[in-house]
């Protein structure tokens, strides 16, 4: 296969077996300590392949490009959706069980009933249609790749809006995740509203703990006691909305066996990034 195709072989080979049409999912925020989760859904035109040339994991392109392909698969998409679920659900419900419960609403909410589900890296049950876990599912399969676009713009964006009602923390450069400067800036002003009081550095912030501890009353991705007030909610961003999605991370230095960022900071003690995120803010 020419290399432009590959990563729509999956795709045609199930609207071949009648199987479409095929929806891509991806997140993008998922170990941030501040802002929302997005969850996004896309369902690409079969066919389509020549107007998305290029098109991969959204932390592979840069700002620029992702916001192009932002625009063209909002254009050119069949449908697609943007789900946000807010710090204190992910507080609540724990961020694994937040983002399925997130792709599954994004999939809900589509105009078009899709006929089979991509998801990225794990299994994901409950869409009522069968479902695939792809491996680096970003790269290999265009749907998901454009649905991790999706997230990570529309995700972006309010991170800048944030920034506004927040400058202190830097949000606009760090996009809420655990860089050397979100933390410098976290333990000199404490949390605001948009942090998620469940992750351990967020928690030793608030209540002057070491963060070798978690303080009273808070459980990484468990219940959080002493509700957070003020927290702005945000629900989804449709296709007829306009609105976009998610990301900048930092996937320079891995721990070993790590496949992707998001899958250990938000698990790690506060400070344990610092050393592999030395002068790597959010790209």
């Amino acid at each position: 296969m020419r290399r432009s195709t590959e990563s729509w072989a999956l795709q045609s080979a199930l609207e071949r077996h009648g199987l479409g049409p095929v929806v891509g999912v991806d997140e993008a925020g998922r170990g941030a300590c501040a802002g929302p989760l997005a969850v996004a859904a896309c369902i690409l035109r079969p066919g389509d392949a020549r107007r998305f040339e290029g098109l991969t994991d959204s932390k592979l392109l840069t700002a620029e490009e992702r916001e192009r392909f932002a625009h063209v698969i909002k254009r050119r998409a069949l449908d697609w959706r943007v789900v946000l679920v807010d710090p204190p659900e992910v507080d609540r419900r724990g961020v694994h069980i937040a983002n399925i419960d997130g792709m599954r609403r994004a999939v809900a909410r589509l105009d078009v009933r899709p006929g089979y589900v991509l998801t990225d890296g794990f299994p994901v049950t409950g869409f009522g249609v069968p479902a695939l876990a792809v491996p680096k599912g970003d790269l290999a399969a265009a749907c998901v790749a454009a649905a991790s676009v999706l997230a990570k713009v529309t995700r972006d964006h309010l991170m800048a809006e944030l920034h506004e009602k927040h400058p202190e923390y830097r949000f606009d450069l760090h996009k809420g995740y655990c860089t050397p400067t979100h933390g410098a800036l976290l333990a000199e002003h404490g949390p605001c509203p948009e942090h998620r009081y469940s992750f351990v550095n967020v928690a030793a912030a608030a209540r002057g703990r070491s963060p070798e501890g978690l303080a009273a009353g808070v459980r990484h991705n468990g219940a959080v006691s002493g509700a957070v007030t003020g927290a702005v909610t945000v629900d989804d961003a449709s296709a007829e909305s306009g609105e976009a999605d998610e990301l900048a991370a930092l996937d320079d230095a891995l721990p070993d066996g790590a496949d992707d960022i998001e899958d250990v900071v938000g698990e790690l003690p506060a400070g344990a990034w610092d050393a592999a995120a030395e002068g790597g803010e959010a790209r």
